[in-house]
């Protein structure tokens, strides 16, 4: 499975292969044109109760992660959809957060490795 993750803000490349949005809320500043995404899933995206609860403190985040794959587990058929392109293709989960190991691509990336 050829997943990887990426800021958002990054320029986009080539090499990024499938881009896939994970945020629910569109990140400032970038326009659509720029982002070049190819989809953008609100839905497997962090419930905004979460998302808010978390608010991106570190000391927060295994208890997000647990939180988060619940969430995930109702997605299923969202999920697989993006596995099956990561078995094709390359697939890049965008985020717009400044942490770059503490956000919910980090978790989603594991949960698809683990579970498709």
């Amino acid at each position: 499975m050829k997943i990887q993750i990426k800021r958002i803000y990054e320029d986009a490349a080539n090499r990024d292969g499938h881009r896939v949005l994970v945020d629910r809320v569109w990140p400032r500043g970038v326009s659509k044109e720029d982002a070049r995404l190819d989809d953008w899933n609100k839905e497997i995206a962090p419930t905004s109760d979460l998302r808010k609860w978390f608010d991106h403190k570190e000391e927060r985040f295994s208890e997000f992660k647990k939180k988060y794959k619940k969430e995930l587990s109702n997605h299923t058929e969202d999920l697989k959809e993006i596995a099956e392109i990561a078995k094709e293709k390359q697939v890049t989960l965008l985020f717009g957060a400044k942490d770059e190991e503490h956000n919910q691509a980090v978790v989603l990336k594991e949960y698809l490795e683990s579970n498709f």
